[in-house]
């Protein structure tokens, strides 16, 4: 397989189903922000951390192609014309969104309170972790403009929601791992 066509030499693509769209439409702008984020979990994955991390990160990435192939599918390419799914993958499911709440959950017992919001960094592992939150957030919200647009598998905004809330709560597990200081955001008063 080549992985140059020349198909998008004219500023189109094309998505699941054939239907061709410019680079800039809303549905590449959702599942290239997702394979973005893809990509800096997996070099957050390649910094030094313990096991448990790394085998949910590497979880994550197979789950964040499951989101990219749900994106890229319009709502009317859904279907074959012999009525099979299109996307013959196992979607996002409610268990891939709590096996998130539960590392949160399992991560936060371990942690101090938090009594402000922190400034991102502290270590490389740490902030590297911020900056695939931050992408995460964006995903979000690029996918939540697709969907009033075109509805689309509302599993999908959800586990990108969450995704973001675990990869705040291992960028603190993370500082503390590491022994980095987490720098408490505190306003400056006039």
């Amino acid at each position: 397989m080549k992985v140059y066509t020349k198909t998008g030499d004219k500023g189109t693509t094309a998505l699941f189903g054939g239907t061709r769209v410019p680079k800039h439409h809303i549905r590449i702008e959702s599942y290239g922000t997702v394979d973005e984020l893809n990509s800096f979990i997996g070099l957050l994955r390649d910094q030094d951390m313990d096991p448990r991390s790394k085998e949910i990160l590497v979880h994550v990435q197979n789950k964040l192609f499951t989101v990219g192939a749900i994106l890229a599918t319009p709502p009317d390419k859904e279907i074959l014309k012999n009525g099979k799914e299109r996307l013959n993958i196992s979607k996002i499911s409610e268990a891939e969104i709590a096996l998130l709440e539960t590392e949160m959950d399992a991560m936060n017992e371990h942690l101090p309170p938090m009594t402000h919001f922190v400034l991102p960094g502290g270590h490389p592992t740490v902030s590297h972790c911020h900056v695939a939150r931050t992408v995460c957030r964006r995903a979000e919200r690029l996918a939540t403009r697709l969907h009033e647009i075109e509805p689309t598998d509302e599993r999908v905004i959800k586990y990108l929601n969450r995704l973001s809330d675990y990869l705040f709560v291992l960028a603190r597990k993370l500082s503390l791992d590491l022994q980095a200081d987490e720098v408490k955001w505190i306003p400056e008063k006039f």
